[in-house]
C-alpha cells in the first residue's frame, strides 16, 4: 500500500469530497488542483482551559467527520492552545484511521510574536532572550513590540507551528497581517521586508516544510488606496513572480468579509493592470475581482463578525438566501454563495457550533444573479 503524503494533495481531498454525497455538490470547490471545502473551521476566539480545548477538539472532530476539510489557525490564537488542540484533534483521526493527511488543507499564520502569558514589562526581555540572542531578528524587525516578518523568525514560528500541529508540513502559511508593519515603516522597507520574507517561504515551500503561503489580512485588502496600511494585492503578486517566476508558491489570501463587511464585493480599492488595443491600462476593481484575475484561493474570515451578526441579518435578505433556522446560518450562506469566494471560515469552539454550521452544506449555494439581486443589481 502507498504510504500517505504528509500534505492534501488532489488526489485526497476528492477521496475526501466524495465521502459526502449528501451535502450539496458545490460545497466543494477546485482550486490548484485541490478541493476544498466551502465551510472551513476557524480557531481564533475562546479561553485557554482545558475545558476550552476539549470542547475545540471535539469541535474539529465534528467538523471533519461531516465535510470540513479547511482548517485554520494561528500560533498566537489563544497562546498558542489552538494550534495545539488541532494537532492533538488531528492525531487522533489519523491514529483511528478516519481520515488520512492527504484530504484536510490545514493553514496556519505566522507574524505576530506568541508571547503566551508573558507579563508587558516582561516582554523585552522576552524579545532578547528568545529572538535577538537566537540572531532570529533584529530590534528594528519587531515592530510594535509585537510583530515580526523577518526571514529567520519565519522559520522558527514555521517549526513551531508544525511541533504544535503534530504534522510536517502544512498546507498553508500566510503571513499574519503584514500590514501591521505599515504603521512602523515606510512603503519601500515594506516592499523589502514583504520580498525578504518570500524568498524564505519559497524556501521553505521546497523544503516541505509548507506548500503554499500567502497573506491573511484584517484592515489592508480592505482599505483605501490613501490608507496608510492599504496593501495592493497585486504587488504581493508582483513579488512573488519576482521571486519565483510564474511557478511561485502566493496562491491563498485571507480577509474579513461578512454581511456587513462587504468591501470585497462593493469597493472598486484594488489595482489590476492589463492590456488593451495594444496599451497598458489601470483598471479599480473590488478585491475579490482582482484575485480571480490573479487566479487565488480566496478565504474570508470572520464570517458572523465574531457572533456580532446574530439578531442583524436583515429581514429582506433571509427569503433570498433560503430556509434555515438561524442567523448564523443565514450569514454563513450569504458567505459561501458570494461568486469568487472559495472558503468562508466560522469559528467552532464547541460541538453545537460545528453541527449549526456545517448543516448549512446540505444546502446549494445561491445562484450569482440571484446573490447580487441583493445589491440592487
Amino acid at each position: 500500500m502507498t504510504a500517505t503524503p504528509y500534505y492534501a494533495t488532489s488526489a485526497g481531498t476528492e477521496r475526501f469530497a466524495r465521502r459526502f454525497s449528501y451535502l450539496a455538490p458545490d460545497h466543494f470547490r477546485t482550486r490548484y488542483g485541490l478541493t476544498l471545502s466551502s465551510i472551513g473551521l476557524g480557531t481564533y476566539l475562546g479561553g485557554t482551559q482545558s475545558i476550552d480545548s476539549q470542547r475545540y477538539v471535539a469541535s474539529i472532530r465534528h467538523a471533519v467527520a461531516n465535510g470540513c476539510n479547511v482548517l485554520d489557525t494561528s500560533v498566537n490564537y489563544r497562546m498558542m492552545q489552538s494550534e495545539r488542540d488541532m494537532g492533538l484533534a488531528l492525531s487522533s483521526l489519523f491514529d483511528e484511521g478516519a481520515v488520512r493527511r492527504d484530504e484536510l488543507i490545514v493553514c496556519t499564520k505566522g507574524g505576530f510574536i506568541p508571547f503566551g502569558d508573558t507579563s508587558p514589562e516582561d516582554r523585552e526581555e522576552y524579545l532578547r532572550e528568545s529572538l535577538y540572542a537566537k540572531r532570529l531578528a533584529e530590534p528594528q524587525d519587531v515592530v510594535g513590540n509585537v510583530h515580526c516578518l523577518a526571514p529567520n523568525y519565519i522559520s522558527n514560528q514555521i517549526g513551531v507551528s508544525l511541533t504544535n500541529l503534530r504534522l510536517g508540513t502544512v498546507d498553508v502559511y500566510y503571513l499574519h497581517n503584514p500590514e501591521f508593519q505599515l504603521s512602523y515603516v515606510t512603503a519601500q522597507e515594506f516592499r523589502r521586508r514583504i520580498r525578504a520574507a518570500f524568498v524564505r517561504l519559497e524556501e521553505e515551500a521546497a523544503q516541505g516544510h509548507i506548500r503554499f503561503y500567502g497573506i491573511s489580512t484584517w484592515d489592508g485588502l480592505r482599505a483605501g488606496q490613501n490608507d496608510r496600511t492599504y496593501l495592493p494585492l497585486s504587488l504581493f503578486v508582483q513579488i512573488a513572480r519576482e521571486v519565483a517566476g510564474e511557478s511561485h508558491r502566493f496562491r491563498f489570501v485571507q480577509f474579513p468579509y461578512n454581511l456587513e463587511m462587504l468591501e470585497a464585493v462593493v469597493e472598486s480599492n484594488q489595482v489590476f493592470d492589463t492590456e488593451k488595443d495594444g496599451q497598458m491600462q489601470r483598471l479599480n476593481l473590488p478585491l475579490l475581482a482582482v484575485a480571480r484575475q490573479h487566479a487565488l484561493v480566496t478565504v474570508s474570515s470572520t464570517t458572523l463578525s465574531q457572533g456580532k451578526l446574530l439578531g442583524r441579518i436583515p429581514s429582506n435578505v433571509k427569503p433570498i438566501l433560503g430556509e434555515f433556522g438561524s442567523d448564523a446560518q443565514f450569514a454563513i450562506q450569504f458567505n459561501r454563495s458570494t461568486p469568487g469566494l472559495t472558503t468562508t471560515l466560522v469559528g467552532m469552539g464547541n460541538i453545537e457550533h460545528a453541527i449549526e454550521n456545517l448543516a448549512v452544506a446540505q444546502k446549494p449555494i445561491v445562484p450569482p444573479d440571484v446573490f447580487f439581486s441583493m445589491f440592487g443589481r
